[in-house]
């Protein structure tokens, strides 16, 4: 799923700076960007691993459609999950409402930016 996550509409691909080991994770998302914004939910809310290393470091990379981002992101408690979720691609909503036990939205305000490379790129370095 890592491999294609980041590539499929709807779909993309977060990268976090693990708290404690300091490497970087990567965690297949739903998501859409908005403007400058990637929004998306997190169904296990602040006991997703991802949320965790985001409290820690909120300094990550997002993978949408092939082209890396960088930005901040940013644990929104007080927002209206299940709201955001009717904003966000369909399929990805369904099984996150499914599925979720404590759903919680995430804002990562990206970063203005050149293009980065694609993955594989000997400049696709992962985000410290």
């Amino acid at each position: 799923m890592r491999r294609v996550a980041g590539r499929v509409p709807g779909q993309a691909l977060l990268e976090t700076t693990g708290r404690r080991s300091g490497l970087p994770r990567r965690t297949p998302v739903g998501g859409r960007i908005e403007g400058g914004t990637f929004w998306m939910v997190s169904n296990h809310g602040p006991n997703a691993g991802y949320v965790k290393n985001i409290a820690r470091n909120p300094h990550v990379r997002i993978q949408v459609r092939g082209r890396w981002y960088t930005g901040e992101a940013h644990v929104l408690p007080e927002d209206d999950a299940r709201r955001r979720l009717r904003t966000l691609p369909r399929l990805n909503s369904a099984i996150v409402r499914l599925l979720g036990t404590e759903l919680t939205t995430i804002r990562i305000d990206l970063e203005a930016q050149r293009p980065q490379p694609k993955q594989g790129s000997s400049h696709d370095a992962p985000l410290h």
